[in-house]
């Protein structure tokens, strides 16, 4: 079978859930037998999120080969089988750039280098690179229908559709059906321009996904099918739901799935979808419940911590537990002191960079290790541990990480020049920071873990690889007087210059990564350190309640 593709474009306005839809549609798609692979192009003129702020953009998620990529990417993993790569992230700026330096080396023969063909070409390009032995490929454009910066990628898949054939092309689009409370009714116009728009440039989708908080009787879709030009079956209901991983099960009790398959003229199997009802009702009838306090510097926007947030939850399945998130600002902790602390279960400092915030993040961690709380300290989170484990504990008062203080006495984290990257077997060195996100240690490393630590516990061998993405480096120069005095390294690269993973030895469970293991959690496949840190909360919080 030709591979096929389904090109998922959205309408009306951003964040109407384009990357759930395809990831919850890869999903169904897999439970029918089939093999896919997901996509996003996104519009935005940055090469990469690598250097975004995350208030803007949200997470930057990182693939086992070292791509920053957009967070829906993390949703495209966590719903299906699919691992992701630098194939499947394309922005305005990576595909200008690509033709720009095609232009310099003179593959265009002196041509006039124009949006079309140049541009497109390279779009589907793209696209086409993608399919590799999978029967699938889901590709989502990010943006809005309507936006300028989308119409390359828009007139891209309108030829794609002439090239490969119709009957190997399916468009899906997500629009808004908003309830007017005032009115007491739901509104199809911005469906009916939304689609308009879209057909403005060429295309007519063959599935309709309309967003809304109330579900669309037959005359409503019977009305959007008839002014959109689609059958009334293919007007599908994407209701709001209480939890994400409900979205493939809704899809596919309003047809979704066999809508696909029959407009692709693809059979399958029936779908095998007990996993997912097991996880939902799982999910919604915990019978315990931790509170842990996430301190960070991006607690306003959740959006930052998408894949952490969604780590906690996997690990909360796996111990049938309720977490619950308790976001701290860690500049309110310098102001406040650590009184926000008191009653949480667990506390975790997430990965992040720069000043901001920092001596908040210290505190917590101090608090953590002095009452006995679970902490769980990832990246940044690492390095902050290890700081305050060298301050308070070796009496080192002026330690710190070089990235912050260049110039301390005890620069207990520093940026290593040169390591051996085992991917390319090779010693990978870092110059003075020329250009933001090239000196990065980024994607999947190997880690050998220590036998009888809690990483090696939790994940039951003593071989694993984790996704990085940092700059700055556990110092090995401290590394004898810091184990002396009680600080556990648990997890180093296989040949023992990098530190990736710290414990502390009198501590009930107290662990540091110097990866994102976020990263790597499924729903189905809760990552060990997330199913064992909330387990410890769980036996902390029970320890509580029984000394009442």
């Amino acid at each position: 079978m030709a591979p096929k593709f389904i090109f998922i474009t959205g309408g009306v306005l951003s964040s109407l859930g384009k990357g759930l839809a395809a990831a919850s549609l890869g999903a169904l798609l897999e439970a029918r037998g089939l093999t896919v692979v997901l996509q996003k192009l996104d519009p935005y003129v940055n090469v990469d999120p690598g250097t975004m702020n995350p208030f803007q953009h949200g997470e930057v998620f990182v693939t086992d080969d070292g791509a920053e990529t957009d967070l829906d990417l993390g949703h495209y993993e966590r719903f299906t089988n699919a691992v992701e790569s630098k194939k499947c992230n394309h922005t305005t700026g990576s595909i200008y750039h690509r033709v720009i330096n095609k232009e310099r080396r003179g593959d265009y023969l002196g041509g006039t280098v124009q949006i079309i063909p140049h541009i497109t070409d390279e779009i589907k390009k793209s696209v086409r690179e993608v399919v590799n032995g999978v029967d699938l490929a889901i590709v989502e454009i990010g943006g809005t229908v309507g936006d300028i910066e989308s119409l390359p990628f828009l007139e891209a898949i309108r030829q794609f559709q002439a090239e490969v054939g119709k009957e190997n092309v399916l468009y899906l689009h997500l629009t808004l059906v908003p309830w007017i409370k005032t009115a007491g009714e739901l509104k199809t116009k911005p469906t009916q321009h939304s689609v308009s728009e879209l057909r403005r440039v060429g295309i007519q989708p063959d599935i309709l996904l309309c967003r809304t908080e109330k579900s669309l009787g037959k005359d409503l879709k019977d009305k959007i099918a008839l002014f959109c030009n689609v059958e009334p079956q293919s007007v599908i209901t994407a209701l709001d739901v209480e939890n994400i991983y409900e979205v493939p099960l809704n899809y596919h009790d309003q047809g979704l799935d066999e809508q696909v398959c029959r407009k692709l003229n693809i059979w399958t199997r029936a779908p095998h979808l007990e996993n997912w009802k097991d996880l939902i009702y799982k999910a919604k009838n915990p019978t315990n419940k931790v509170k842990i306090a996430m301190v960070g510097k991006y607690v306003d926007l959740k959006e930052s911590y998408k894949s952490l947030n969604e780590a906690l939850s996997h690990g909360g399945i796996a111990n049938n537990a309720k977490v619950k998130i308790t976001y701290i600002d860690s500049e309110s902790v310098e102001r406040e002191g650590v009184g926000a602390l008191k009653g949480v279960d667990g506390i975790l400092v997430p990965g992040g960079f720069g000043s901001r915030g920092i001596e908040g993040k210290i505190a917590a961690v101090k608090y953590a290790r002095e009452n006995n709380i679970p902490y769980f300290g990832i990246c940044y989170g690492m390095h902050m541990a290890v700081v305050e484990f060298a301050r308070n504990v070796l009496g080192w008062k002026e330690a710190h990480t070089a990235e912050i203080d260049p110039n301390t006495p005890y620069p207990v984290i520093y940026l290593m020049r040169e390591w051996f990257d085992y991917r390319s077997q090779r010693v990978e060195k870092r110059d003075e920071l020329s250009e933001m996100g090239g000196t990065m240690r980024l994607g999947a490393y190997p880690c050998n873990l220590i036998p009888e630590t809690n990483a090696a516990k939790a994940y039951r061998t003593e071989a694993i690889e984790e996704r990085h993405r940092h700059r700055f480096e556990f110092n090995n120069e401290f590394k004898d007087e810091l184990v002396k005095n009680g600080l556990v390294v648990s997890g180093t690269s296989p040949d023992g210059e990098l530190v990736e993973i710290v414990e502390l030895a009198d501590h009930p469970w107290f662990l540091g990564c110097q990866f994102h293991p976020e990263f790597k959690s499924r729903p189905m496949n809760p990552h060990p350190l997330f199913r064992d840190y909330i387990k410890a909360a769980l036996r902390y919080h029970n320890d509580r309640q029984n000394k009442k």
